[in-house]
């Protein structure tokens, strides 16, 4: 059984396991770093020298890196909707796989920072300017207060999913094939458009 190290709250544990998900793997999920330690370990240390989540052993193949594992396991179980055969394919959806984990993440990095790992009263004014979003009919029932860097909410605005826009990697059939990126693709476009429209 494919064996997954690390903590559910991890975005990037989160990429694999989805994709564990949409390939229907049967995994051994062991929570790991922060709170849950392990990656100090000189075990853990000797599967991944940097210490971070995730890591997984497939049957022995060992591999860390979440876009690393996720390609690896898409190949292996020959998902061409998710890693297209087709070389320009290919490089394509590796192409905007890491515009997301290197480009994007620079605005969101700040923005995660302070509204989900910083307490309220701990969090910058300086990088965090206030502003009010009614979510009612978009992303909950409350009217919350919302900070954002004006760097995140320029990424957002010209982030294809977020602008409700086709983002074609893989081709047209893509999305109709992956229920559970479908379901995800219609909450983020429904805040994300409820985000850019609070900046006009």
């Amino acid at each position: 059984m494919l064996k997954v190290w690390g903590r559910r709250n991890s975005i990037n544990v989160m990429k694999v396991l989805w994709i564990c998900d949409e390939l229907n793997l049967p995994i051994e999920q062991i929570d790991a770093g922060l709170q849950y330690g392990i990656v100090n370990t000189p075990e853990y240390a000797a599967m991944n020298p940097n210490r971070r989540v995730p890591t997984i052993d497939d049957h022995g193949t060992i591999l860390f890196e979440s876009n690393v594992i996720c390609r690896y396991l898409a190949v292996k179980h020959q998902r061409h909707d998710l890693m297209p055969g087709d070389l320009e394919d290919r490089f394509s959806v590796e192409r905007w796989m890491d515009w997301a984990s290197i480009s994007i993440s620079q605005g969101m990095t700040p923005l995660f920072w302070q509204l989900v790992r910083t307490p309220e009263e701990k969090r910058s004014a300086r990088l965090l300017p206030t502003r009010s979003l009614n979510q009612n009919a978009a992303c909950g029932s409350s009217m919350i207060k919302w900070r954002k860097p004006a760097l995140c909410t320029a990424i957002i605005s010209q982030w294809p999913m977020c602008r409700a826009q086709p983002l074609c990697i893989a081709g047209s059939s893509y999305r109709s094939r992956m229920p559970h990126f479908r379901r995800s693709k219609t909450t983020i476009s429904a805040c994300s458009s409820a985000l850019v429209m609070s900046n006009m």
